[in-house]
């Protein structure tokens, strides 16, 4: 019954409308299509603002080769978010030999992660711009599963484990101390490569300098430049 009503007054108004716009002539007529072509126009593309200048480029990033990026305004500005909470983090500085804290690295190394995570979770999904083109989103998700998370699922708890057994002492007495500082600089390197790509995603040039100092970033496999100095 209540259905049946409210039909009958949906298209009671319906009717009444176009039978007002029936009697329109003149201006009225005209301001009236002008008016619901403008509502169309801004319907039709608000979909689309914030996608403009598409622009499509290839980055080498070491641990996932050659990949070709499709991106647009949107895009650039989640990869400058994720270039600057990369870049200034002290997980993409060195830890010198029997110097620095590990604590504090993997405690960057978390920050960095729930940030990107947040970050992605905030915007929307990219479009579908270009077939096989690859996204922001790709790159991000990648560093998270390939780098972040194994290294923090390995070392976070035996890390924790010698804090409570040791909580007095010095990260230097624990015996892993020497292997998770490795694997820490490689992942280090790693992460250096794909903020570089977010910063050329986000179209931010010259961004190498910033990295380089005692403990240069490397290609993979080499040995970091100026080692043992």
């Amino acid at each position: 019954m209540l259905l049946a009503t409210a039909g009958m007054l949906s298209g009671a108004i319906v009717g009444l409308a176009a039978f007002g716009l029936s009697r329109l002539t003149g201006a009225a007529l005209f301001v009236l299509v002008g008016a619901l072509t403008g509502i169309g126009a801004v319907i039709v593309r608000r979909p689309y603002i914030g996608r403009a200048r598409l622009s499509s480029l290839k980055i080498t990033v070491p641990q996932v080769s050659e990949l070709t990026f499709v991106v647009d305004d949107e895009a650039r500005q989640v990869a400058w978010r994720l270039y600057i909470e990369a870049a200034t983090r002290i997980s993409t500085q060195p830890l010198s030999d029997g110097g620095g804290n590990l604590r504090e690295a993997l405690t960057s190394l978390y920050g960095l992660f729930a940030i990107t995570r947040e970050s992605l979770k905030a915007g929307r999904p990219s479009a579908a711009l270009v077939a096989g083109g690859h996204s922001v989103e790709y790159l991000a998700i990648t560093m998270l599963n390939r780098e972040l998370r194994p290294f923090l699922s390995k070392w976070h708890p035996l890390l924790r484990d010698f804090e409570q057994s040791h909580p007095s002492g010095p990260e230097s007495i624990w015996t892993h101390n020497s292997a998770c500082r490795k694997e820490l600089e490689l992942v280090r390197r790693n992460i250096i490569g794909y903020t570089l790509g977010f910063a050329r995603l986000a179209d931010v040039r010259d961004t190498e300098a910033m990295f380089r100092g005692p403990y240069d970033v490397s290609g993979p496999g080499e040995e970091p430049r100026n080692a043992g100095r």
